[in-house]
């Protein structure tokens, strides 16, 4: 009796220690972020906002001064990376098509300024374009590298990308660096990835230069929380957010350790609520849904997803949400077909592995497994290492009765469910 008792305890002991272990560590507090909440004054804005009207009234008072277009254009980009508000975008694309068609596409800097809005707006091959042409005419040929090579990637031109990331090899340049991370995380490497982002920063912060910071801070936040090492993530918000307070990428990235690592839906909620003030973007509804589908509350998560498309019919975001909406549609039988539909536009617009999976997974939600293994085999499986991905792919052969397959993905995406979100703990572990 007294062996049972000590083996009862002893297993008592392990269960307890095991329980506590999976308990989700607090790493956030209110008190590091509340201050970025509710700021109310937008220093970047003022000062892009008296940029335009300074600009405006030169270009008004001498309509020959074309240049002064482009930094009236520059203005209105840094409005709509505040805002999200899609008109500022547009406005950007207007005042660079009269530029370039006055230069008749002779201006390099300001192609490529074209260039880069055409990639915000998701009209790559148009990008791509562009970014030929300002290789033709040669002048800030590594500039346009650069360009090449964020073009090629979004493309899924992998061999171009990657001759253009070789041509500019410079260990001590910053944005070498981080385009090197890019490729290293493309290919699944991120812990390279992360050694190279890290490096960028040391430059960023050697230079002490502000924007760089940011978006070393901000970069690095991703790449921590997708390796795991949660602490770190937080912490490289918390330093962007240090320089630029206005900065809600950060805190979407805080609220996502709140809700996916915490498990704490009322603050995730209270964090998006904010942000939403004053950078209000249709993913905030689907951030929101998510929450509400986790807390099993079908009435929030449905009114939150309604209110994702009814933003979409109000704005024209072109092809920015298709991959959103691929997968809402394939998620219900009535609109698989629709998803299939889009995912085949995607496919078209952007051929990349991860396009290619949501062609794969349409198929597969609209009964056609067959067909949907062929496009997974041929253009996804070794070919990209998004969790999504492969949580779709494991899917994919689970249907196909391929089940030696699964249990590699299984194990992978098990380290993966903070990326994946809560609401896919379950599905993960019923492959």
């Amino acid at each position: 009796m007294k062996t049972l008792k000590i083996i009862s305890l002893l297993v008592f002991t392990i269960l307890s220690l095991f329980s506590c272990d999976t308990k989700p560590k607090q790493i956030t507090k209110t008190t590091d972020y509340n201050k970025y909440l509710n700021v109310k004054d937008n220093k970047s804005m003022t000062f892009a906002n008296n940029e335009i009207d300074f600009w405006q009234k030169k270009f008004d008072a001498a309509p020959n001064q074309i240049s002064y277009l482009s930094m009236i254009a520059s203005n209105y980009a840094t409005l709509f990376e505040y805002t999200g508000n899609i008109k500022y975008l547009y406005k950007t694309e207007a005042l660079l098509t009269q530029s370039n068609s006055t230069y008749k596409y002779s201006k390099v800097s300001t192609i490529r300024s074209l260039a880069r809005n055409y990639i915000a707006q998701h009209r790559f091959k148009e990008a791509l374009g562009l970014a030929t042409k300002a290789l033709a005419i040669g002048e800030g040929k590594k500039e346009t590298q650069k360009l090449l090579f964020d073009v090629q990637m979004e493309l899924g031109n992998y061999r171009e990308a990657l001759k253009n990331l070789n041509a500019m090899r410079d260990m001590k340049d910053y944005d070498y660096l981080i385009r090197l991370a890019k490729w290293n995380d493309h290919k699944g490497d991120l812990k390279t990835a992360i050694t190279f982002m890290e490096k960028a920063r040391d430059i960023a912060e050697k230079e002490d230069n502000k924007v760089l910071k940011i978006w070393s801070y901000s970069n690095l936040g991703d790449f921590y929380g997708h390796a795991g090492r949660i602490r770190e993530s937080y912490d490289s918000y918390l330093k962007t957010l240090a320089i630029d307070p206005n900065y809600s990428y950060a805190l979407k990235g805080i609220a996502w350790i709140v809700f996916s690592h915490e498990r704490n839906t009322v603050e995730a909620k209270r964090i998006v609520e904010a942000i939403e003030v004053t950078h209000n973007t249709p993913d905030f509804y689907l951030l929101k849904s998510q929450i509400a589908q986790f807390e099993g509350n079908m009435k929030e998560e449905i009114s939150n997803r309604n209110a994702y498309f009814s933003m979409l019919q109000k704005n024209n975001y072109g092809a920015m949400y298709n991959k959103y909406n691929v997968l809402i549609y394939a998620d219900a039988k009535k609109t698989a077909a629709k998803a299939l539909e889009i995912a085949k536009v995607e496919v078209d617009h952007r051929p990349t592995p991860d396009s290619y999976d949501l062609l794969a997974w349409s198929y597969l939600n609209t009964g056609q497994n067959k067909k949907a293994l062929e496009i997974a085999q041929k253009f996804v499986a070794g070919k990209s290492f998004e969790p999504k991905v492969q949580y779709h792919l494991a899917m994919i052969y689970k249907s196909n009765k391929e089940t030696e397959k699964i249990q590699p993905i299984k194990e992978e995406l098990l380290s993966s469910i903070y990326e994946l979100g809560p609401n896919m703990d379950k599905k993960v572990n019923q492959l």
